[in-house]
């Protein structure tokens, strides 16, 4: 019996949804699902970010397990109903390359607005706009000129 010695990548989680054909949707037709898509999962990752910091953990460690929460949740959705991509192990390499830099642009901008900004009450929420903004539109540059079209 011989073992392989290659690392096995499992595949992507997938959501459970009743695969349908579906024409390729146009330019507008995706910037709206990823808006939607986004939105949502910014309010898991925002939602999440503020019960972790009420419960004590430190802004850096609070924003990097919502960044987790709220990508994760957007991959799935935009794989699937935004971009109607098939699984993949190219792609979905190729998205955690992706927000391995995303992560670090958007935790990074966060800490430096939370700490540079005035202590005032839209301090948090500023910091964590500026630093989502910027992080969604790479995002969807590169998964739409990029990933997405890997197979």
């Amino acid at each position: 019996m011989q073992v392989s010695a290659e690392p096995h990548v499992p595949l992507p989680v997938d959501l459970p949804v009743v695969a349908e054909q579906q024409a390729a949707v146009d330019l507008k037709t995706q910037i709206v699902r990823f808006v939607l898509s986004g939105g949502f999962s910014a309010i898991i990752d925002f939602g999440l970010y503020i019960l972790l910091g009420i419960a004590g953990l430190p802004v850096a460690v609070a924003k990097s397990i919502s960044f987790v929460a709220g990508t994760t949740t957007a991959y799935l959705i935009n794989r699937r109903w935004t971009f109607q991509a098939e699984p993949s192990r190219k792609r979905f390499l190729a998205v955690v390359a992706l927000y391995a830099v995303t992560f670090a642009v958007q935790v990074g901008i966060n800490q430096i607005l939370y700490v540079t900004l005035d202590d005032h009450w839209w301090r948090k929420p500023l910091a964590f706009v500026i630093a989502q903004g910027t992080a969604t539109v790479i995002n969807f540059v590169v998964q739409r000129a990029v990933i997405f079209k890997l197979r």
